[in-house]
């Protein structure tokens, strides 16, 4: 296994580990607002927002999974989290490989 990817497998493992800090605040996590919270923050709703209020769908809504214990489901969802933020840079990262090593 090359460095490089013990590196991104370590970087990848501190992410995963660092689930549980998630629990030890009140606020929402970034990004997870709806309409009503950014009309009590900013006093408006983003005009993108107003005009597309279901445009944004979950995949584990309320990071729970039918039928398993709430503890799993929110594993679950950040383990989705960060496969799928792993993969796309992943993906970015072979793009600007590819790029600079036909130059």
């Amino acid at each position: 296994m090359s460095k490089k990817v013990k590196i991104a497998l370590a970087v990848l493992a501190v992410m995963l580990l660092s689930v549980p800090l998630g629990l030890l605040t009140d606020a929402p996590a970034f990004g997870e607002w709806d309409g009503d919270y950014y009309l009590k923050k900013l006093g408006f709703i983003p005009k993108g927002m107003e005009h597309f209020p279901n445009l944004q769908k979950p995949l584990l809504p309320d990071y729970s999974i039918v039928g398993a214990n709430s503890v799993i489901g929110y594993y679950a969802s950040a383990a989705l989290g960060v496969a799928l933020i792993f993969l796309i840079w992943f993906i970015i990262g072979k793009i600007i490989a590819k790029k600079h090593n036909n130059n």
